[in-house]
């Protein structure tokens, strides 16, 4: 079915989606994999077997949970790795193009990462200006669904955009958390392939919603309408 007279506002994931640091990522959850004695994913792997919340989808990765002590150990070897890289990683190829088409329309960013991290490097790259909100994780350590992120940060938008409901919203992310995150509130999604999550990862959730492999193509299918709900 339409969507309430179409989309009139995306709400932007950041890693993996704008920000291009999939690979990143990847040495960085090798690197905490080794730092607990298991041996190193390949990155197709990797975007086959992701998922959240991440205590799930370290067990898909090494077939049991850690111990808090393991933990510690995982955290740290990410965290370290991840910081010294995340400086030499840049947007994703279209990203500017892809968020420049969307205009007039208007666009925010909700990111998982620390929100105390992420709006220096999104300033980094001059993008507030183009985003109506930047929300990033609280400094509360939750490695949860993004569920409730979402519905906050949706609130705050309908301060400055008081017509703005969920029926006119579309998340375009990575990983099949967003997509859930959007329908849980009422919104929709679109899935992108060059971050986290693999097509066939995806495809597989059965979730109905379109798949693409560039973030131009998520724009383009929201503008024309082609974005829909899955059927019931």
């Amino acid at each position: 079915m339409g969507l309430n007279g179409g989309i009139r506002h995306i709400v932007w994931d950041w890693n993996g989606t704008l920000f291009d640091d999939q690979p990143l990522v990847t040495r960085s959850t090798n690197a905490s994999l080794n730092a607990v004695g298991f041996p190193s994913l390949g990155a197709d792997c990797y975007q086959d077997l992701y998922r959240r919340p991440l205590q799930d989808f370290y067990v898909a990765m090494v077939g049991r949970e850690f111990t808090a002590e393991e933990w510690e150990r995982v955290e740290d070897a990410f965290s370290k790795t991840y910081s010294t890289g995340m400086h030499a990683c840049g947007l994703t190829a279209d990203a500017l193009f892809a968020l420049d088409s969307w205009a007039p329309y208007s666009q925010s960013l909700l990111s998982m990462y620390d929100h105390d991290k992420l709006i220096p490097l999104v300033d980094s790259f001059g993008l507030a200006a183009r985003l109506a909100r930047i929300d990033g994780r609280p400094p509360e350590l939750d490695y949860g669904p993004k569920t409730k992120y979402l519905a906050a940060h949706l609130t705050q938008l309908q301060t400055a955009y008081p017509g703005l409901v969920p029926a006119r919203v579309a998340l375009v992310g990575d990983c099949v958390d967003d997509a859930m995150a959007a329908l849980e509130v009422g919104a929709t999604a679109v899935l992108y392939t060059g971050g986290s999550s693999s097509r066939s990862n995806l495809e597989a959730a059965g979730l109905g919603l379109p798949v693409v492999d560039s973030l131009t193509e998520a724009v383009e299918l929201l503008r024309d309408g082609r974005a829909l709900r899955p059927s019931a």
